[in-house]
């Protein structure tokens, strides 16, 4: 049994936000879809050790933001690779208070979505949640982020609580060997001096070594010295 074709099922990039007695929090995830359209019903998983699964839980509620394909890799680090426990992610981020007490991002934003969950299903390590959508707003036109496009032109990595996590690499694909590439020991972000990273200020072309030393990781924030040569 190979895991690594499930590659080849479609995925999209999203913030799903919810709330707890007067507490707000929201995570990146990937899997998310339309069920119904009469009435309009969305399925998400979360994983059951998340901060966000613990308040849709508890409030039966949730907002689906759908993310731009321009949103830079800090912004999708800090829902995605940090925890609401530790940090107030709703801090710097520009959101909207829905009537019901559920916060939508709207940063990075082309549209989002609320539901109130009418169903559960326990999916071992995460929870399926079906909610019926009570609220919905387009903030601006763009190109949805995809999985595919986060992984292949932003060099996006996943965190291991996500569903889609998986360990082994794909199968026949070759190691560049032309650059040194290196990897984040923090998120497992790997830094590939073809790519450099721009949104970052780092060209195309530009070696590990020769980076700012004030220079972060694009996705958890770790500075240089908790990067390894890959490979």
């Amino acid at each position: 049994m190979d895991p690594n074709i499930l590659h080849n099922i479609s995925y999209g990039m999203y913030i799903v936000s919810s709330c707890k007695a007067g507490a707000i929090n929201g995570q990146i995830i990937n899997t998310a879809f339309q069920i119904t359209n009469d009435p309009v019903t969305i399925g998400i998983s979360v994983n059951k050790k998340n901060l966000t699964h613990e308040y849709i839980e508890a409030s039966s509620l949730f907002s689906l933001s759908i993310l731009d394909e321009k949103t830079p890799l800090s912004f999708i680090g800090k829902f995605g690779f940090k925890s609401g426990r530790d940090l107030d992610k709703f801090r710097d981020t520009a959101f909207v208070m829905l009537k019901s007490g559920c916060p939508a991002v709207t940063d990075h934003a082309i549209a989002y979505i609320e539901a109130k969950v009418i169903n559960r299903l326990d999916c071992y390590t995460h929870t399926l949640f079906v909610g019926q959508m009570t609220d919905s707003k387009m903030l601006k036109m763009g190109r949805p982020l995809t999985y595919a496009y986060y992984h292949e032109e932003k060099r996006g990595t996943t965190p291991a609580t996500a569903p889609t996590f998986i360990r082994e690499e794909m199968p026949g694909v070759k190691k560049e060997v032309a650059m040194q590439k290196y990897r984040c020991v923090v998120c497992n972000y790997i830094y590939d001096p073809a790519v450099g990273d721009p949104d970052g200020g780092v060209k195309p072309g530009t070696p590990f070594e020769e980076i700012p030393d004030n220079w972060v990781c694009p996705i958890c924030g770790a500075d240089k010295s908790q990067f390894v040569k890959e490979g």
